[in-house]
C-alpha cells in the first residue's frame, strides 16, 4: 500500500465488464485510478500501463515482475486457481493472489439442484422416449422418481458452493452430511453473498474428513463433488468411493477435471453400482468425440457451464469492491490463495 495520500492506487481491469460496472469501481474512491484494458493476451497491454499497476483484475493473466514492478494484488475473475499451482508467483511474499471464490456459488448451487431433480426424476430417460415418440405402457413402475424429499446429500467440499446447496435442499427437508479439509472450522472463512450460503457451518447433520468420506457415501441418496484442484485431491474419487455408494443413489460433479476418476465412474454406471450421475468437468476438455462418456447410460454431461450466469461479472465486480475496500483499509483480503493448500 502506498503511503503517500496524494498518490492513487492504480488499478488495471482487463476483464471485459459493461459500462455500469465500470462506473461502480470508479466510484469506490477517489484514492483509485481505475484504467481499463480488455485484452486477449498480455503483450497486447502497454508496459507503461503494466509497469505503473498496483492491483491487477483479470481472469488469468500472471505477468512478469519485471514488467510489473508496482504490482501487489492481483484479484482473478475464477474461483478455482489451479493454474496457480507451482507457478512462481505463488512464492513472491510481496504479491497478495485472491480468487472468486464464493461469487459464482448461486449458480452452480443452482445448477447442482437441478441435477439432482433431473436425476431423480429420471429426465435423461423421459427425453429419450420423447425423442422416440414411446409413451411407455409401464410407466407407472419404470418412471418412478426418487423424490429429493427428505433424502441425505453429502457434500464433498463444504466450501461456498456446498454450503449454498445445503441452503437450497433444506425446503426439501434434506439432510446434509459435508466433508472438508479442516473439520475443526466449520465456518466458512471465505466470502458469502449476504443471506446465501451457510456461513457459520450450521446447516449439516454431520462434518466428515476427508479420509472419511467412503463412510459419509454409505449414507448419501446424492453425492456432490465441489473440491478445489489440488495434488491431494486429483484422483480423489474412484472405485473404491463408487463402491461405496448405495446402488440407487446419485453422483454430481462441478469441481474440477481429474478429481474424479472418469473411467471408475464409467464402470460403475455400466454395472449399476449407483443409479446416474451428472458431469460438469472432465480431465480433457473439451471431451473428445470418441470418449465413451458420452454413450454412458443415465449419465448428463454438461461443458462446463455450471459456473455460467448473466450475473457473473455483477457478482465478481461485488466482490472486488469489497476486497478493493479492504485492500485501502489495509486490512486482510477475502479469498487469499494459500500455495500450501492449493486453493
Amino acid at each position: 500500500m502506498k503511503n503517500e495520500a496524494q498518490k492513487k492506487v492504480e488499478v488495471l481491469v482487463t476483464v471485459p465488464l459493461n459500462e455500469n460496472l465500470i462506473e461502480s469501481l470508479k466510484n469506490v474512491s477517489p484514492k483509485l485510478n481505475i484504467t481499463v484494458q480488455t485484452a486477449k493476451n498480455l503483450q497486447d497491454i502497454p508496459n507503461e500501463v503494466l509497469k505503473k499497476t498496483e492491483v491487477l483484475f483479470t481472469d488469468q493473466f500472471i505477468p512478469d515482475s519485471a514488467i510489473t514492478p508496482n504490482l501487489r494484488w492481483i484479484q482473478f475473475n475464477y474461483a478455482g486457481l489451479d493454474f496457480l499451482l507451482d507457478h512462481p508467483i505463488t512464492q513472491n511474499s510481496d504479491i497478495k493472489l485472491t480468487s472468486l471464490s464464493g461469487a459464482a456459488a448461486p449458480q452452480v448451487a443452482e445448477y447442482i439442484l437441478t441435477m439432482m431433480l433431473s436425476l431423480g426424476h429420471k429426465i435423461p430417460a423421459i427425453m429419450r422416449h420423447q425423442r422416440n415418440r414411446e409413451w411407455l405402457p409401464d410407466r407407472y413402475t419404470r418412471l418412478v422418481p426418487t423424490e429429493l424429499r427428505g433424502k441425505t446429500l453429502g457434500v464433498v467440499g463444504y466450501g461456498s458452493i456446498g454450503r449454498e446447496i445445503a441452503r437450497l435442499v433444506q425446503p426439501f427437508g434434506v439432510k446434509v452430511m459435508a466433508s472438508k479439509r479442516d473439520v475443526m472450522h466449520p465456518e466458512e472463512s471465505g466470502y458469502t453473498p449476504e443471506g446465501l450460503g451457510d456461513p457459520e457451518g450450521n446447516l449439516f447433520t454431520r462434518l466428515y474428513p476427508i479420509q472419511a468420506i467412503k463412510s459419509m457415501f454409505k449414507l448419501c441418496d446424492f453425492v456432490v463433488i465441489s473440491l478445489p484442484k489440488t495434488k491431494e485431491t486429483i484422483g480423489l474419487i474412484s472405485e473404491a468411493e463408487f463402491g461405496a455408494m448405495k446402488p440407487e443413489a446419485f453422483f454430481i460433479d462441478v469441481s474440477r477435471g481429474g478429481i474424479t476418476n472418469s473411467e471408475a465412474l464409467r464402470t460403475a454406471l455400466l454395472e449399476k453400482e449407483i443409479a446416474g450421475a451428472a458431469l460438469d468437468v472432465f480431465p480433457e476438455e473439451p471431451l473428445p468425440k470418441d470418449s465413451p462418456l458420452w454413450e454412458t447410460p443415465n449419465l448428463i454431461i454438461s461443458p462446463h457451464i455450471s459456473g455460467i450466469s448473466s450475473k457473473y461479472n455483477e457478482r465478481s465486480v461485488s466482490l472486488f469492491i469489497k476486497n478493493l475496500n479492504l485492500y485501502l483499509e489495509d486490512c486482510p483480503l477475502l479469498n487469499i490463495f494459500n500455495p500450501v493448500t492449493g486453493y
